[in-house]
């Protein structure tokens, strides 16, 4: 006999996520002996918002997707004007606009919920352009792709200002994702590539030519965050020399729970892989790495088992930016790769982006619940 079962989540999406909540509250108390005495109740700020986090992916679980996918227009006009707002009312730290202060709560950085609404709005565009031309014209797929270009490009610009290099990488990252998976032609991806390795050629080689000639040009603004991004390169930097010594001193099993005695920059944000690896070591390490790869392919099987094309574009574009910034974040630790500010998902201190996570394992619990929501008794 069939049986509807209204609503089920996948075990082994929800068990990572769980996991992911522990490690995350018990490293970030580890991280707070790094901390001022100001910043002594990050841990528990962390658990109240998992738990917020948790209501919000049970709410969407309930309402569904399409309420969202109905009104994503609306929400990415309030997203950009949120952008907007931020040069007027944004609370500065560390030079950088990209948070509002909101008395009693916090700070809440609107590009993290951004990355949310372009999903959703490209996802909801693609499957219209598809709906509309079965078998597309080159010419009908360059004015699709012009569209997305400028829908993607006004958060871009706007976050680029605040300035926020590494969440307009996230951006761009996410659409590269989704409209690989979306069935338009390669050739597209192959001319993007090129005209992206020309422009970013062109700029290194201004850079390392002349400094000043490149300060001239695009500002001391842009200057310095180039700067910042090269000195992986030559491993060179205060956070990146000591963050290295401490996963390197953790040794085999760590030095224990609570026990971090190198100091680094960022502890519990930026370099909270540092931090874990510092307190459990190779063997703790390696175990969050795996937990993340499985969550990572369980996503992967959601999108496979799903019938719905626009919910396959949806999870590519969630895996897409969850693994760019699991590799960035943690490559970033070990001096693989440039330090861009980019937090580990789900791990890192942060109430806008562990919110944003949130949501999206709502959308990705909704996905599943379709799929398994009618079972054999």
């Amino acid at each position: 006999m069939l049986k509807i079962s209204k609503y089920r989540v996948d075990k082994y999406l929800l068990i990572p996520i769980v996991l992911f909540a522990i490690i995350s509250i018990i490293t970030i108390y580890s991280a707070q002996t790094l901390l001022p005495s100001t910043m002594q109740d990050l841990a528990l700020k962390q658990f109240l918002w998992y738990l917020v986090g948790f209501l919000l992916a049970y709410g969407i679980l309930v309402i569904g997707n399409d309420f969202m996918l109905k009104n994503a227009w609306i929400l990415y006009v309030l997203g950009n004007l949120s952008l907007v707002g931020l040069f007027f009312f944004g609370k500065e730290i560390n030079e950088a606009k990209c948070w509002y202060s909101i008395p009693g709560i916090g700070t809440i950085q609107p590009s993290e919920f951004m990355k949310i609404i372009l999903i959703l709005l490209i996802a909801k565009l693609i499957q219209e352009f598809h709906k509309k031309y079965t078998s597309p014209t080159v010419l009908e797929e360059f004015i699709f792709l012009l569209k997305v270009i400028l829908i993607v490009a006004i958060p871009s610009i706007l976050t680029f200002l605040q300035p926020d290099t590494g969440v307009v990488l996230i951006y761009l990252l996410i659409t590269i994702c989704m409209l690989f998976i979306s069935g338009i032609r390669y050739r597209w991806f192959i001319m993007l590539f090129t005209i992206l390795g020309l422009a970013i050629g062109s700029v290194l080689i201004i850079y390392f030519c002349s400094q000043e000639l490149f300060i001239q040009i695009f500002g001391t603004s842009f200057f310095l965050r180039v700067d910042r991004l090269l000195d992986w390169s030559s491993g060179s930097g205060f956070q990146l020399q000591y963050g290295m010594t401490a996963i390197g001193s953790g040794g085999l099993f760590g030095h224990g729970f609570h026990h971090t005695p190198i100091y680094f920059p960022e502890p519990q944000t930026d370099f909270i892989f540092a931090v874990f690896a510092s307190n459990f070591g190779f063997i703790g390490s390696f175990l969050l790495l795996a937990l993340i790869v499985f969550f990572d392919i369980r996503l992967i099987i959601t999108a496979m088992k799903t019938s719905h094309d626009i919910d396959k574009y949806i999870i590519g574009g969630i895996v897409g930016m969850l693994i760019f910034q699991q590799f960035q974040n943690i490559g970033m630790t070990y001096g693989i790769m440039p330090i861009t500010g980019i937090t580990l998902p789900y791990i890192s201190y942060g109430g806008s982006s562990l919110l944003s996570y949130m949501i999206m394992t709502g959308i990705i619990f909704h996905i599943s619940n379709e799929s398994m929501r009618y079972t054999n008794k």
